[in-house]
């Protein structure tokens, strides 16, 4: 149960995309209020894709931020009136591809530039039996193997690249260590590829592997220790247990 929150003036929502995933906090918040709204994305397509979804939302105003994370939150923050709280959406799993440590000093960032009593509420992918895991990131259809092998077909496109897509294949597997999932694209036989816009050549060996993407795994406990860390307080977790998911309520104390 959330205690003693007050509704925020201003909503702030890093990296909105399309803001599809918005709309419901943003009408359950209106109910209160009217909100000014401020997704921040370095696409100026996904701000505009973002106003349009959300902008039958009569008692939502919104004012797209085309800068950097942080940077575009300080500019939201300067907005502000004496005594007006800010709440910062980070709805997906983003902060689970950060490497390790990097997760600290983003939410840290992030909490530097609020004040106390201001929140953020982070989503967070949660750890799952690994068989579970690895089904998700390989799938029988192979969405994922074709996402993650898009990577050198972007690289062929639009840096002038000759990878030869059909010699790799597409690698998930669980580390341990850091509770990871992590994406490669390993080549089937010794093969080289040229970057010419990148002014590059590269030499792979048969089994060598390009490392694509990483996917941090937290328990409830680790994201708690995480928040206060970073100079948060937890005030309310939500899970979704059918694919053990959670939007933790940070609160910056």
């Amino acid at each position: 149960m959330v205690k003693n929150v007050p509704a925020p003036a201003l909503v702030s929502e890093l990296g909105s995309g399309s803001g599809r995933k918005t709309r419901w906090i943003l009408g359950a918040l209106c109910e209160r209020e009217p909100v000014s709204y401020y997704p921040i994305e370095l696409s100026r397509a996904a701000l505009a894709s973002c106003e349009s979804e959300l902008g039958d939302i009569g008692c939502v105003s919104i004012v797209g931020v085309e800068r950097e994370y942080v940077d575009g939150l300080r500019q939201v923050a300067a907005l502000r009136t004496d005594g007006a709280r800010l709440l910062v959406l980070f709805l997906g799993s983003t902060i689970g591809n950060f490497d390790s440590g990097a997760d600290a000093r983003f939410l840290s960032e992030v909490r530097s530039v609020l004040t106390p009593g201001d929140s953020l509420l982070l989503g967070t992918d949660l750890l799952k039996p690994i068989e579970r895991m690895l089904e998700a990131y390989d799938d029988p259809l192979g969405v994922t193997a074709a996402f993650n092998l898009n990577l050198l077909g972007r690289i062929n496109r639009e840096l002038d690249g000759d990878f030869d897509l059909r010699q790799f294949e597409h690698v998930a597997r669980f580390n341990q260590a850091t509770g990871s999932i992590e994406m490669h694209l390993r080549s089937k036989r010794r093969q080289a590829a040229n970057v010419r816009r990148g002014g590059f050549a590269v030499t792979f060996a048969a089994g060598e592997t390009v490392w694509t993407e990483s996917s941090h795994k937290y328990t409830r406990q680790e994201i708690a220790k995480l928040a206060v860390a970073c100079g948060f307080r937890t005030e309310a977790q939500w899970v979704d247990d059918e694919w053990p998911f959670a939007e933790n309520l940070l609160l910056a104390v």
